[in-house]
């Protein structure tokens, strides 16, 4: 009786330890290769010249495949623009976990190819606003101005 009650225990605590459901589910549909659609800037009209991740330009970006391996938690994105330093480039990615279920955050922190972080450590937090099996939105508020500027980033799911 006492090795059942001390089991069913053990369990229970293992069990609460994990990562919660919804992050379990994110990163099962994550998992794959997706290709970045199309950037806009929330309600800000107009042209912008913004960098992301410290990398690239959106123009650079929009077109490029991001991959996320969820059993190790790296990933990499590719850029093939024409006038863009093209190549993969490497990082490692997160996801906190969350009570919320609307929108929740992921953290990717650049590395090399050899997953060593190549910002000290640092790295950008954004939120996904809309994750589905085949489409993905993850949102970046930054100031601009001295006012909250939105980056909006559309994915679409190329394979698993």
């Amino acid at each position: 009786m006492k090795r059942i009650l001390i089991l069913l225990l053990v369990g229970a605590f293992a069990a609460s330890c994990g990562p919660s459901k919804v992050v379990q589910q994110s990163r099962k549909t994550l998992k794959g290769y997706w290709n970045l659609d199309n950037i806009n800037y929330g309600n800000a009209p107009g042209v912008y010249d913004v960098t992301l991740f410290g990398d690239a330009s959106s123009e650079c970006l929009v077109g490029s495949t991001w991959r996320f391996i969820p059993n190790n938690n790296f990933g990499n994105y590719e850029i093939t623009s024409g006038n863009c330093a093209a190549g993969k480039r490497y990082f490692v990615w997160t996801i906190p976990d969350v009570d919320n279920t609307t929108s929740y955050d992921i953290l990717l922190k650049p590395t090399d190819e050899k997953m060593r972080s190549t910002m000290n450590n640092k790295g950008f937090r954004l939120s996904i606003d809309y994750l589905a099996d085949n489409q993905m939105t993850f949102t970046q508020t930054v100031q601009y101005d001295g006012k909250p500027f939105t980056i909006v980033m559309n994915f679409s799911k190329i394979s698993d």
